[in-house]
């Protein structure tokens, strides 16, 4: 059995804390026999646990704690600490790995309610669960979440060759920010939204662009990001924004555009890697 889970990005920029999309970028993970403890091998580097600490073991664990050992290989194209939710794709990954060891025909919004709980970001958890373009909100103590399909469009990654915690990026948020910037801030995450669904991505990329809630607090984190932003407009892109809490920034464009606008970008970041893809349709997947 090997199971995938798609990384993804949230935010986009003004959708804070609820608009996530799922990425073709992938943690997969090769469950092998039974054994006497857990063996988790993977290619994440020496930080990274390889027995039960490993987050994906100690999430299904947390679920199903009499949960028989197994060994698992884990292979993941997914960049550490980078705003591309790949602590959310583990935990995902570890409760899928709980559903089907203990057979207990988890649906989707369960996945979501017990991912969120470990990982308690439902703009990265419920994408990476229903795939695509996802609205989510935690209240009550129930994650609601809706998904919409994201028009055709590419995706390139600008991940800079550093590691960004995301707690340390939420530290730089204010607590309180003014009435009307709020309202503004929130009408423009509506609008980028209706956009988006209605295939208007000149529009949908012009509101990611003008984010009002949490961009503008980040800037020491991707200090190139109005230069990123305003080579990629003069080509021709949709928009950009960081990648969750950063500092990977992600810009849309069409894909005849893809490749000037990477070599544009690498020319002013030599140092970071940068990639282009598409969006993830299928969340989750078991093989």
């Amino acid at each position: 059995m090997k199971i995938q889970v798609p990384a993804t990005t949230s935010n986009l920029g003004p959708g804070l804390d609820s608009c996530g999309l799922a990425l073709a970028l992938y943690l997969r993970i090769q469950v092998g026999p039974e054994s006497d403890h857990w063996v988790v091998q993977h290619n994440l580097g020496t930080q990274i646990p390889n027995d039960e600490n490993n987050l994906i073991v100690k999430t299904a664990l947390d679920i199903v704690p009499q949960l028989h050992p197994h060994q698992l290989t884990v292979t993941s194209d997914i960049p550490v600490q980078r705003g591309l939710g790949s602590s959310a794709a583990a935990v995902v990954g570890g409760v899928e790995l709980a559903n089907r060891l203990a057979q207990l025909s988890l649906t989707q919004e369960a996945k979501i309610n017990l991912a969120t709980d470990i990982e308690p970001h439902p703009d990265h958890v419920a994408p990476a669960v229903r795939g695509n373009f996802v609205s989510a909100v935690m209240t009550g103590g129930e994650v609601y979440s809706v998904r919409h399909l994201f028009p055709d469009t590419d995706f390139i990654l600008l991940i800079p060759d550093r590691k960004l915690p995301a707690i340390k990026s939420r530290e730089v948020l204010p607590k309180e920010i003014p009435y009307q910037q709020a309202i503004t801030g929130s009408a423009v995450a509506n609008v980028m939204i209706a956009a988006i669904l209605n295939g208007d991505l000149n529009l949908a990329g012009e509101m990611m662009d003008r984010d009002l809630l949490q961009e503008r607090y980040r800037d020491n984190f991707v200090p190139k990001l109005k230069q990123i932003r305003q080579r990629a407009n003069d080509l021709g892109a949709y928009g950009t924004f960081i990648s969750g809490a950063g500092p990977a920034v992600i810009t849309m464009c069409h894909e005849d555009l893809t490749e000037d606008i990477k070599a544009a970008l690498q020319k002013d970041a030599p140092q970071a890697r940068i990639l282009s893809l598409v969006a993830d349709k299928d969340g989750i997947q078991v093989f």
